[in-house]
């Protein structure tokens, strides 16, 4: 115990590709936030974090210093972002946890100018297949993933669609941690929400996600406007691109087509979550999808797209489409999909996988070993 405590006095973690903490942004802003409440607290923390999303600027946020760099955190600055990120981690012995491959590239450097630096790199998902890239943002991304998994002292991937990826493309194991979900308390605010929205529990379905191609928006949005019987709401970034604003302007003359911009509070999301018939997860690239888990945490019904990765996510419970077509079938035989058998799988698979403390015990293992 004692030789335990003195390591990780010695230990320096400098946590690198967020937008930074108190997490208001993504997937992996909430696991730093709630890898925050594992870490031993003998471990010298430091969280890169983006000035422009944050006016309160904390120096200490549940003890680990918080450093502000003038960079975005996302876009083509996040290569900048993240490359100073790093750049200022330098220092014997230190242990960087590195979220995303988009400073990857300097990778061989430290490892030559600070060999003994320990770089733990979350690679995320197969970022240089989304659509949403051009040709040399693509290669790029390509590029970067390569280098991460060659320099990294240890990878984490986290899906084994994405473990299996690291192991074909690159020859190289890594170790596969999931991300986790907080299901908040819901009970006293369904009424509200539900009559915010004009929505009656159990009668509608529900997906949230960004509108982007590769979430197969369009495909799920087709299969309402052909099954009108059935109420779906989408909660999305509908105004980010001329992508979301065509969609909106074609399908919002459909009474069963609800379309929501991004509800950011976690306790009103959840709130129509939970309340709704079932969810439709139309991700088809990334890996472990914090939209996905949040569902399996919420222990209510998931549709989902029949990609590798959600099949690894939901260990196989669920139904799945590929197409219109299929996807309409499933709504037309909803009520034949979910039986008392599937909840129980779902709350157990989400208690085995998903929580944060087990989660937080494997980044701890590998940050500290």
């Amino acid at each position: 115990m004692e030789q335990q405590k003195t390591k990780h006095n010695n230990l320096k973690l400098k946590i690198i590709g967020t937008v930074g903490v108190p997490a208001n942004y993504g997937g992996f802003e909430t696991l730093v936030e709630n890898l925050l409440d594992y870490l031993p607290k003998e471990i010298e923390t430091t969280v890169f974090c983006s000035s422009h999303n944050y006016t309160k600027r904390k120096i200490i946020y549940k003890n680990a210093r918080l450093r502000y760099l003038i960079f975005k955190a996302n876009g083509v600055q996040s290569i900048i972002y993240d490359i100073v990120s790093l750049i200022l981690s330098l220092g014997k012995n230190n242990t960087l946890l590195v979220l995303g491959t988009s400073g990857a590239i300097i990778f061989p450097i430290i490892k030559i100018l600070y060999p003994s630096i320990n770089i733990i790199c979350n690679i995320d998902g197969i970022e240089w297949k989304r659509a949403k890239w051009n040709f040399l943002a693509k290669k790029y991304l390509q590029f970067s993933e390569f280098t991460a998994c060659k320099y990294a002292d240890s990878i984490i991937t986290d899906n084994k669609g994405i473990y299996d990826h690291v192991l074909m493309s690159y020859q190289k194991k890594s170790h596969t941690i999931a991300y986790g979900a907080v299901v908040s308390d819901i009970n006293n605010n369904v009424k509200k929400y539900l009559l915010k929205y004009n929505l009656k529990k159990n009668e509608y379905a529900i997906k949230v996600c960004r509108i982007e191609p590769e979430n197969n928006v369009e495909l799920v949005l087709e299969s309402f406007s052909i099954v009108e019987s059935q109420t779906i709401v989408i909660v999305g970034n509908w105004g980010n691109s001329k992508f979301g604003n065509s969609l909106r302007n074609k399908y919002k003359s459909f009474s069963n087509i609800i379309l929501l911009d991004p509800i950011y509070d976690q306790v009103e999301l959840n709130a129509l979550r939970s309340s709704c018939e079932f969810y439709v997860h139309g991700h088809s690239a990334g890996g472990t999808n914090p939209s996905l888990v949040e569902a399996i945490g919420l222990n209510i019904p998931i549709l989902a797209y029949d990609v590798n990765f959600n099949r690894y996510t939901l260990d196989n419970n669920g139904h799945y489409f590929s197409s219109v077509k299929s996807l309409v079938n499933l709504i037309n035989n909803k009520n034949e999909l979910f039986d008392i058998m599937y909840y129980e799988a779902i709350k157990n698979l989400f208690e085995k996988k998903y929580t944060w403390e087990s989660i937080g015990k494997e980044y701890i293992k590998l940050i500290t070993y």
